[in-house]
C-alpha cells in the first residue's frame, strides 16, 4: 500500500525539504512518541534512523506514514481576509504550476509588492496581488471561485 502512496506522491521541490522535516518533528510531538519508537519507526520506513538521510520520497513516505497513525497537520489561518483569499487563489493556481510551493507564493507576492510574505501586506497590497492572481487564474483557464 506504501508503495503505491508514494508512486501517487508528486515529488516536492527541495525547498520544501526543510517544512517536511518540521512536519515530521511536529507529528512525533503530536503522537507523543517515544525516541524509540520515532526511531523505529524511520528504520522501517526510510531503511535508516535519520532524516538527514533521507530523500524527499523517503521523507513523504515517513509523513505518509504518521498520517495513517492518525497525524493531523495543524491548519494555520490568518485572521486577516485578505491573506486568507490569498492562499485561497494559490491552492486553486497549485495543481497547474510547475513550482507550486510557499516559497513561490513569497517570491510573487514579493515581485508584486515588494513585501516578503502575504502575511505582512496591508489591505491595498493584498488587493493587488489578488488581482494578480486572479489574472494568472484566467490566464490558465483556473475556476476560483
Amino acid at each position: 500500500m506504501r508503495s503505491a502512496d508514494k508512486k501517487g506522491a508528486a515529488a516536492p521541490l527541495s525547498g520544501d525539504r526543510r517544512a517536511m522535516i518540521a512536519k515530521v518533528h511536529v507529528a512525533k510531538k503530536a503522537l507523543a512518541m517515544s525516541e524509540d519508537s520515532y526511531r523505529a519507526l524511520l528504520r522501517r520506513v526510510s531503511g535508516g534512523d535519520s532524516l538527514s538521510a533521507c530523500t524527499d520520497a523517503t521523507l513523504i513516505a515517513v509523513l505518509a506514514e504518521f498520517k495513517r497513525l492518525g497525524f493531523t497537520a495543524p491548519r494555520r489561518a490568518s485572521d486577516k481576509p485578505h491573506v486568507r483569499k490569498i492562499y485561497a487563489l494559490w491552492r486553486a493556481l497549485k495543481p497547474h504550476l510547475d513550482a507550486p510551493s510557499d516559497d513561490a507564493l513569497r517570491s510573487f507576492v514579493k515581485r508584486q509588492t515588494g513585501v516578503m510574505a502575504p502575511e505582512w501586506l496591508d489591505a491595498a497590497q493584498a488587493n493587488k496581488v489578488t488581482e494578480g492572481l486572479k489574472a494568472w487564474a484566467k490566464r490558465l483557464g483556473v475556476e476560483h471561485g
